[in-house]
């Protein structure tokens, strides 16, 4: 049976064109303090073509789909050390690649494998000191010229190419999401009610008290890890879109927003909940919470195939706008109607950051959000808010397997005419959404929404 990372190599090698040859590294380890690293984690691109996790490796795939792996070599003291090694010898079997060599001999196996092609693709901008490496090893090709070596002429970005490959999630992939999206529900859940059991038990609850619930699910159930550093803020760091969990006291009758996710065999998850730290909204809270929930319901409603990555965004936008006029939080007589907020984007005040992004291996995962066949439709506007000039092209079609999420919010710092009762309450919620050909699938919904069913889960 070909491996799943086979597949997406000959899938890659169709692309490289006629005399291509492809230069896929990992990531590099980094250093954290004197004899400290960050924890390891590999570089997105190489793992989809490869599922190898281990450090100091680079796949080299050409245009007839022949695949070499450079890896470390076996080191019984440094394995003692550093842990286990697959080992070139074992990778042939093991990965499903047709050769294998010491890392240790890229510098001087690379010019060959170039030889004789005729376009060299690696990651552009990605890789710090790669494009210099490329260009060393095309000069030693070019070194060999009298010898009736042809030296490649052309470059090209492999990542526009995994780019779209890695937009649409195949089954393994959607799956590893639904697994993923469950534990990071129940590590919500968990969160939640720890919140509501220490304030009704009077203890002092802090934002790392909840941070370590969502940790504690995420290894308990198997996760790797954070798929990004968790964001806990409770009351007013709310209203900090990149808050971190410090130790902020959690305080009843405030607003918690927890912005988390865990990764799972290299893919993210990604939700964010907002809920009432003694598990009961005050007036105000609802209010603004309900406004927001109803804006991604809105958004939800249009994330299916055929449709735009723009709309939900728009969908949001349009609902937001028309409630911030009948909340008072923009005055009618001042901005106008809903319509007139958008176009002048009164809502930024309080609405500052986009309704979704891809989702897959990495948070922020990769592809373009403009429609690749229609870059050319391009009109230019002003922004009303900074002046700049803007080019609009056609956000990108959504196609069934694409992953997108649906995360609308409302910040509300103080300012002039904004109603008091609404002050520094932060309020975001956040899901991943499977597209398909009807309604979209939700992956995170293992974790409550309506304000009704927060309620209802915190007292328990």
């Amino acid at each position: 049976m070909i491996s799943v990372y086979a597949q997406r190599r000959a899938r890659l090698a169709a692309q490289l064109g006629a005399g291509g040859i492809a230069i896929i590294p990992t990531a590099p380890e980094r250093g954290r303090n004197r004899d400290n690293s960050y924890l390891y984690r590999h570089d997105s691109y190489f793992y989809y073509l490869t599922g190898f996790t281990e450090p100091q490796a680079t796949l080299v795939l050409a245009a007839d789909g022949s695949s070499t792996l450079f890896c470390q070599p076996k080191d019984l003291e440094r394995e003692i050390w550093d842990g286990y090694r697959l080992g070139p010898e074992a990778a042939v079997a093991s990965l499903g690649v047709n050769a294998a060599y010491p890392v240790t001999e890229l510098g001087s196996r690379l010019p060959r494998l170039l030889e004789n092609q005729e376009r060299v693709w690696y990651p552009f901008a990605t890789h710090e000191g790669l494009a210099a490496q490329v260009e060393g090893w095309l000069t030693a090709v070019r070194a060999r010229s009298r010898y009736g070596a042809l030296c490649p002429t052309a470059q090209g970005d492999v990542c526009a190419l995994l780019d779209d490959m890695r937009l649409v999630k195949d089954a393994y992939e959607l799956d590893v999401m639904r697994r993923a999206g469950v534990i990071s529900a129940r590590a919500h859940v968990r969160a939640m009610q720890r919140s509501a059991r220490m304030l009704r038990a009077g203890e002092d609850c802090r934002e790392y008290h909840l941070d370590a619930e969502l940790l504690h699910e995420f290894r308990q159930s198997g996760a790797q890890g954070v798929a990004y550093d968790s964001i806990v803020a409770a009351g007013a760091n709310a209203c900090v879109l990149h808050y971190r969990a410090g130790n902020t006291p959690v305080r009843a009758g405030e607003l918690v927003l927890i912005d988390a996710g865990c990764e799972l065999d290299s893919y993210a998850s990604d939700i964010t909940r907002t809920f009432p730290a003694d598990g009961r909204f005050t007036g105000p809270q609802r209010a603004l919470y309900e406004l927001v929930l109803e804006s991604q319901k809105a958004a939800i409603a249009v994330t299916r195939a055929g449709r735009r990555f723009n709309d939900p965004h728009d969908a949001t936008v349009a609902v937001l706008a028309q409630g911030m006029l009948d909340l008072g939080l923009l005055d009618k007589s001042t901005y106008g109607t809903a319509q007139d907020v958008i176009d002048a984007r009164a809502y930024f005040q309080f609405y500052m950051h986009r309704t979704g992004h891809w989702l897959g291996m990495d948070v922020h995962d990769c592809g373009s959000y403009v429609e690749a066949g229609e870059l050319g439709q391009s009109s230019q506007r002003k922004d009303p808010l900074s002046g700049e000039t803007i080019a609009n092209r056609p956000s990108r079609i959504l196609r069934p397997g694409m992953v997108t999420t649906i995360e609308p919010g409302i910040y509300v710092r103080p300012a002039p005419g904004v109603p008091e009762q609404f002050h520094h309450i932060g309020i975001r919620i956040e899901d991943d959404a499977v597209v398909t050909d009807g309604d979209c699938e939700l992956l995170t919904r293992g974790v409550p929404v309506e304000p009704d069913d927060i309620e209802a889960l915190m007292r328990a």
